[in-house]
Order: C-alpha cells, then structure tokens, then sequence
C-alpha cells in the first residue's frame, strides 16, 4: 500500500511540473477583438456565398448578423418575450449537412428570450407570427460559438434554421 502511495505522489508532482515545450500565448482584449472581427468578416462572406445559391431568399439582415426570411404568412399572433413557442425545425450547416429535425409527430418548445436556445433563433423568433414558416442564417457568435454545440454542430459554424412556429403558449 505505501508503495501505491508513493508511487502515486511521484505521479503528480512531475505531471504539475511545467513543459519546457510549452509556450506562452500572449493573448489580450485587442487580439480577441481583432480574432471576432475576422471572424466575422470570414463568416459574412460564406453567408453571402450561400445566399448566392439561393438567390430567391429575400433576406432581411439585422444589425447582429442575422439574416432571415419568411417565406410562408401566417395570421397568428406575434411572438413576443416571455411566450413559449412551439416549433418544428431543421437545422443544418452551410454545406447542407442536417444535424438537427424536430420529428414529423413532434414539436420543440421554449420560452422566448428566456432560455438557453441559440441567441439567433431567439432574436428571430420575435420577427414571426403563428403560422409563419421561416429561414435563418445564423453566425457562429449568435448559435454555438467557439465551441460548437458538442455533438453534431462543430465549432464556429455558421447554421442555416428552416423554422416553423406553429403556436404561442402564455
């Protein structure tokens, strides 16, 4: 048993010990502001290419790099903050890989502005009426970030959201 010990407390004291490999990153506030910038220069030119493609999607961009457009009316109410919507989606990546569909028998909810859903389909959601079906182009800092979702949207992916908001819950 002491041996196990010991041998256990060589183990963590060289594994803590610094790697002379190891470099210093030198990064600041006006490196990441200069990385987002690019980023986003980067990602309006792959949405523009897409939206080349599908040159009969009238979309309508918002000042935080949102792009929607519906392309089906309905005549509900209006989603507003602190509703549940109930969905159906489908959300996929630029190069049309689906990584998410709401099943045919099925809907997805979520309060609007209070949850934990992608910051672009919030923002989106309150341009829609019951009924509406819509797309949305949504950059990287307003779906999953750096860090993508974990599973099936990589990191700093630009998705593309087909929507549907079939109703409003209080």
């Amino acid at each position: 048993m002491r041996l196990f010990i010991y041998i256990f407390l060589v183990v963590v004291l060289f594994s803590c010990g610094t790697d002379p490999q190891q470099k210093n990153i030198d990064w600041n506030q006006k490196k990441s502001t200069d990385f987002n910038r690019e980023l986003a220069i980067q990602q309006d030119l792959q949405i523009k290419m897409y939206l080349e493609q599908h040159a009969d999607w009238k979309m309508t961009s918002t000042g935080s790099g949102l792009r929607y457009y519906i392309y089906e009316n309905g005549e509900g109410a209006e989603a507003v903050v602190g509703l549940t919507a109930q969905v159906e989606t489908e959300i996929s990546l630029l190069d049309g890989t689906q990584c998410y569909k709401t099943a045919s028998d099925e809907m997805e909810e979520f309060v609007i502005d209070k949850s934990d859903i992608e910051s672009g389909i919030q923002e989106g959601i309150k341009k829609m009426r019951v009924g509406d079906k819509a797309k949305m182009i949504i950059p990287s800092h307003l779906a999953h970030g750096l860090v993508g979702d974990m599973d099936k949207i990589p990191p700093l992916s630009v998705i593309v959201v087909d929507i549907h908001l079939i109703g409003l819950v209080p």
